[in-house]
């Protein structure tokens, strides 16, 4: 699978993510650059997505600007 594709620094797109969901923790969101697919995996199994979608919500949050939806 490609690399995510941020555009903005990941600390924003963590926080966008705790906002959509609120049982997400640090522990989940850990993200090591170069370490995409574990990071879709861990998020997928805790979202009940697949890992396309979840790094499609993941670009996602980080073009966006204000909160997530």
């Amino acid at each position: 699978m490609e690399p995510l594709k941020l555009k903005k620094p990941w600390d924003e797109v963590k926080e966008k993510l705790k906002e959509t969901n609120i049982s997400l923790t640090d522990d989940d969101l850990e993200y090591t650059p170069g370490q995409d697919d574990d990071l879709l995996e861990r998020l997928g199994k805790k979202l009940h997505r697949n890992k396309a979608e979840v790094k499609g919500l993941i670009e996602s949050l980080s073009t966006n600007s204000g909160k997530a939806s």
